[in-house]
């Protein structure tokens, strides 16, 4: 059983992209496998649904600061009513609903995600509930996930309690289309969801220093705002940028990522970022915020700025000016993600995980420690 997404299959972020992945691969391997979501969140009729996943929804809120946790409360009492062996958990807000579970002797296992309560996004209300959502996860889950290294360190720092690294797969054999308008190789791309901590207000002023330079940006914040207003602005009055908005379409997605000439990556807050992992197994070459999470991803495939427009908008002039860069890069970030992000061996480690065998992970070549030299003096997906 699944908690915490918006059902399957769904393709609003990075916990569905896993489950989309997860869940066949855990009915090929015997499981009877119950996933649950949302009201109007999936198709009845999308291809990609594979049948022998139950879905079930139930009630919730739809509100910003209340939706995962009142979805989670139905979905919990829901399962501990159906009495089923095991609960794969997506997010500590759902913590609090961990000792239903735990009474009726279900094994709980709880993908901790980033850490919400340093999001920017979140008013201080929501940060407390998350904080306090992570300190029920560290008492009451019988196991927990960590998606980066860096993540599982903030845990056992804080929390005192260790778990399992297991980061987010990239698709290496996609389907694509031509990219519209864009020559291979000449723009600069943006791949985020339009709040603070993924560098949308730097981005958007870098651009405005790069007249000549094309640039394609997808994503939204989903409900307008100062940054949705900025690009409109800059769409509707200069030739080189393109504000494609929410793509739901993966292969021009996966298109737009093979054929940039850079892509940007300016998250700073959460551990391996789904998108990021994606745009590698795509090829894109590209330029990340300098943070601990996003060196631990990329290693030495990418390049890394600070958080400046200046630096942005340099450091993307110069890529887009070195195709040779741009070939070796490329040929860097597809190889790592296929060593070191398989979905194979990702939805390996779940299944293992969930058993209660003894699961292991592709290793990084760099420790952990020593990639820790971002903007985030230590601390601690389009997220």
């Amino acid at each position: 059983m699944i908690i915490g997404t918006r059902g399957y299959p769904s393709y609003y972020g990075g916990f569905e992209t896993l489950v989309r992945r997860l869940g066949p691969y855990l009915v090929d391997n015997q499981w009877d496998l119950t996933v649950y979501g949302r009201p109007g969140a999936m198709r009845a009729d999308d291809p990609d649904r594979d049948w022998r996943v139950t879905v079930r929804t139930t009630r919730g809120l739809e509100s910003k600061s209340l939706s995962t946790i009142s979805y989670g409360l139905s979905a919990a009492i829901d399962a501990a009513l159906a009495g089923v062996d095991v609960a794969l958990i997506m997010n500590v807000a759902n913590g609090f609903w961990l000792p239903i579970l735990k009474a009726r002797g279900i094994r709980t296992v709880v993908n901790v995600d980033g850490i919400e309560w340093e999001r920017a996004k979140w008013g201080r209300s929501a940060r407390r509930v998350f904080r306090l959502g992570a300190k029920m996860t560290a008492r009451y889950a019988d196991e927990l996930v960590f998606d980066a290294e860096a993540i599982k360190d903030y845990w056992i720092r804080e929390f005192g309690r260790s778990g399992t690294f297991i980061p987010y797969g990239g698709e290496p054999d996609y389907p694509t289309l031509d990219a519209p308008k864009f020559e291979p190789g000449t723009y600069a791309l943006m791949v985020a969801r339009f709040v603070p901590e993924n560098s949308i207000r730097e981005f958007i002023h870098a651009v405005e220093m790069l007249e000549d330079q094309p640039v394609v940006v997808v994503g939204s914040s989903g409900y307008g705002g100062e940054f949705d207003e900025a690009l409109k602005r800059l769409h509707e009055s200069r030739d080189n940028v393109h504000w494609l908005g929410h793509v739901k379409d993966d292969a021009l997605l996966f298109s737009l990522w093979e054929n940039c000439g850079v892509y940007f990556h300016g998250h700073s807050v959460g551990g391996t970022n789904p998108a990021l992992v994606q745009a590698m197994a795509c090829g894109a070459p590209t330029i990340a915020r300098d943070t601990s999470y996003n060196r631990e991803v990329l290693g030495d495939a990418g390049r890394f700025v600070q958080p400046s427009p200046r630096a942005i908008a340099d450091s993307i002039a110069e890529l887009i000016a070195d195709h040779a860069a741009q070939s070796a890069m490329a040929e860097a970030s597809r190889e790592r993600a296929k060593r070191h992000y398989s979905w194979e061996s990702v939805c390996r480690s779940y299944s293992d995980l969930m058993f209660g065998v003894p699961t292991s992970t592709p290793a990084h070549n760099e420790s952990a420690d020593s990639l820790r030299t971002g903007d985030e003096d230590g601390s601690i997906s389009y997220d």
